[in-house]
């Protein structure tokens, strides 16, 4: 099988929104106004490869040679699992998918920090599908 083919990220965007947004009451912070940012373990390049090791390019979209980003929203929450996973400019039914079901079955992040606590952050991120042929 030939191996699959995917830019994991070419670009990680922050959210300038309010600092203050509210979901489902609780405040979450914006990736620049908090003292530490989240982190996956191991650093960016570990969340690439996990992606990469991850995400199955769909049959459809192989067929129909989709190529493209796939726009994700979502929250690190303070336990460093991930909420509330959006997306925010799709590709493909399939590749949104397939992109939202990598993300739901990421292991843990580190949380931001804010005067040393942990606090819920909103993070943007784009995968990008490249077809393998």
């Amino acid at each position: 099988m030939r191996k699959l083919i995917i830019l994991a990220l070419l670009g990680i965007t922050m959210s300038f929104n309010s600092a203050n947004a509210q979901v489902k009451g609780k405040k979450v912070y914006d990736f620049v106004s908090v003292d530490k940012q989240p982190s996956y373990p191991g650093g960016i390049k570990q969340f690439y490869q996990y992606l990469g090791q991850n995400i199955k390019y769909p049959e459809i979209a192989k067929k129909n040679k989709t190529e493209g980003k796939v726009f994700l929203a979502f929250i690190v929450e303070k336990d460093g699992s991930l909420s509330n996973i959006q997306v925010m400019r799709s590709l493909s039914k399939e590749t949104d998918a397939e992109a939202v079901r990598v993300f739901k079955a990421s292991p843990k992040w580190n949380a931001a920090l804010v005067k040393g606590q942990p606090v819920r952050v909103k993070y943007n991120i784009n995968v990008n599908f490249s077809n393998p042929g």
